[in-house]
């Protein structure tokens, strides 16, 4: 055979066996693309779809000239958007919040040079102006513009990647989220549609569960999870007042709480680390709901913390701390009187009410008008205040080491020579561990006793319900820092009399006296009301000298119902219209809030 030629036929054999190969590689690549979408595309999927509805919905409305026409496709479109709402709130929790925000205005203060005042949009904001005696058709149209807007880009810049953790976590965000705020009232201030949204929610949470199906080793635990959440959403089909919030929370949400914590066993999943609800909660109101960590600028500072509390318990009773060497810590906050001291202030020198320090680790802000970012950060602000301690950290600092039993407690157990934060970080460690969750109420609800009486559950029902009280001082602290995410600690401008003849406005200014924010005046941080039987007299100037006063100022609409000129209150200014009955309920069961030190 001719020598070239055999070559050209082994060349052309070669080339049509790559040919081959090629075609076969192709075909498989091919293959891979018609595998199944993943997990978070399916979910991504059921997100995009949502808020497409949602913004179509919205869209419409500017459209029409029917005020009932409107409304209807203001449900429709609040729907679709309570339907996105567990994947939304999770993967872009600041776009949730403004979208879900209340129609007040929503003030920023990082730094006197830098001071934000932007009016609210979204959703609360357009259900109160379709229910307006007269509808500013103009306004209406712009916000729904800005809303539709928003909604256009978070659907456009969202992509969803999410590990097994992060469905654990987006699952459990929703479930307290329903729990906390959404059978409250909280965001449906005109319709009233909690329980029904809450609804809406619970239906995405069950999409995703069966999407996850194929993660679960145990068909019963997969099998249990849905019959809970569909066993949930029968007992949301309820009247809102009426609704029993405690039996939901305890036989619903506990569980599910639960369940979770099973699933995550089951799935094998790993945290890379805690959020503010702890990984292993299964209650709401117990001592291991939330991660005190989180709340702490010092999350790492926890070797030898037995060791540290012990310090900052002896620190905190110690009167040497004082120039004067009459007052310690324990002087105001006294443990028999929930740590407060029961006066109105503590001496004529001070305006302000003591408060109380249990549970006060589960706030992002510190003092009544908020100018400390930390417990840490509030130490100073008791040393350097004229009426307080008036002292300086570095004369703190001379007289604990002065003391041969601190001094040897600062050197072993911190070993950093950072004497300042030290001493700061032992008493605010002996602080953070003032949240027993041992009250009535939570044995209660935990199922560890069966006292609540009739009265104490329907006030638990009214304060989460008719009432409104859970708008504002959220569960399970009672506070105003706002689950699931705990990221902020509200303040807020209810009026409050400066005493109980209720003549008079309070002449403190609040939080603008730290910016002089016009629009923060008589603005004070939101207290927990747990142990408050023991905390009288109430609100920040000690007006009250009962609950019957506080709960009277409420139902009648706050300052403005005693008719004060308050256009930026942000209590709603409705009557409450409670019943003596109620009254005397909702403080039957904020006695039983009391704790065992």
């Amino acid at each position: 055979m001719n020598k070239n030629l055999f070559i050209i036929r082994v060349k052309a054999y070669t080339t049509c066996i790559c040919l081959l190969l090629l075609t076969g590689i192709a075909c498989k690549k091919e293959q891979t693309y018609i595998e199944p979408i993943s997990l978070s595309g399916e979910i991504e999927k059921i997100f995009n779809s949502e808020l497409s509805i949602c913004i179509n919905t919205l869209d419409s409305i500017t459209n029409s000239k029917n005020i009932k026409k409107e409304i209807d496709l203001y449900k429709k479109a609040r729907m679709h958007f309570k339907l996105a709402e567990p994947i939304l709130s999770y993967v872009d929790q600041n776009n949730y919040k403004s979208l879900n925000a209340p129609n007040i205005l929503q003030v920023s203060e990082d730094d006197p040079t830098d001071i934000k005042i932007k009016k609210p949009f979204g959703f609360q904001v357009i259900e109160e102006l379709l229910h307006e005696p007269t509808i500013d058709s103009l306004k209406l149209k712009e916000i729904i513009t800005i809303t539709s807007s928003r909604l256009k880009l978070v659907r456009k810049n969202t992509r969803i990647n999410l590990r097994d953790y992060h469905i654990i976590w987006l699952l459990r965000h929703q479930i307290v989220r329903i729990a906390t705020t959404g059978i409250t009232g909280f965001d449906s201030p005109v319709l009233g549609q909690s329980l029904l949204e809450s609804n809406y929610t619970y239906q995405t949470l069950e999409e995703i569960i069966k999407l996850t199906e194929t993660k679960f080793k145990s068909k019963a635990l997969y099998s249990d999870f849905l019959n809970s959440i569909s066993k949930a959403r029968q007992a949301l089909n309820n009247d809102f007042d009426s609704f029993d919030r405690f039996s939901f929370i305890k036989n619903h949400i506990h569980l599910q709480l639960e369940l979770l914590v099973n699933t995550q066993k089951d799935w094998n999943v790993k945290f890379p680390f805690e959020l503010a609800l702890s990984n292993e909660l299964t209650s709401l109101f117990s001592e291991k709901t939330l991660n005190s960590n989180f709340f702490s600028d010092y999350k790492s500072d926890t070797t030898n913390l037995k060791q540290k509390i012990d310090l900052g318990k002896k620190l905190f009773k110690d009167k040497n701390l004082s120039k004067s060497n009459n007052m310690a810590c324990a002087t105001c906050h006294i443990k028999e009187k929930g740590f407060t001291d029961g006066r109105v202030t503590f001496n004529n020198k001070q305006t302000r009410n003591t408060p109380t320090l249990t549970y006060a680790t589960y706030q992002q802000l510190y003092f009544m008008d908020a100018r400390a970012g930390s417990l840490e950060g509030q130490i100073i602000g008791v040393v350097n205040n004229h009426d307080e301690f008036n002292m300086s950290m570095d004369s703190i600092i001379f007289r604990v080491k002065k003391n041969k039993e601190y001094k040897h407690m600062l050197d072993s157990l911190y070993n950093n020579g950072r004497d300042n934060f030290n001493i700061r970080h032992a008493i605010s460690s002996y602080v953070r561990t003032l949240n027993p969750f041992n009250s009535k109420f939570d044995n209660n609800i935990n199922n560890k006793e069966a006292t609540l009486t009739a009265q104490e559950k329907r006030g638990f029902n009214l304060f989460m319900g008719k009432a409104a009280c859970a708008t504002c001082h959220f569960p399970p602290t009672f506070n105003g820092t706002v689950p699931p995410n705990f990221t902020d600690t509200e303040l807020e401008i209810i009026g409050i009399p400066k005493t109980n003849s209720n003549k008079e406005l309070s002449h403190d200014l609040g939080r603008q006296h730290i910016f002089n924010t016009t629009e923060r005046k008589g603005a004070f941080k939101t207290p927990t009301i747990r142990n408050i039987e023991k905390t009288a007299p109430y609100m920040h100037n000690g007006a009250y000298n009962s609950l019957e006063e506080v709960l009277d100022f409420y139902d009648k609409g706050g300052g403005a119902g005693l008719g004060f000129n308050l256009p930026l209150q942000t209590l709603p200014f409705d009557n409450l219209n409670l019943s003596d009955d109620e009254i005397k309920a909702i403080i039957a069961f904020m006695k039983t809030l009391n704790d065992n030190y």
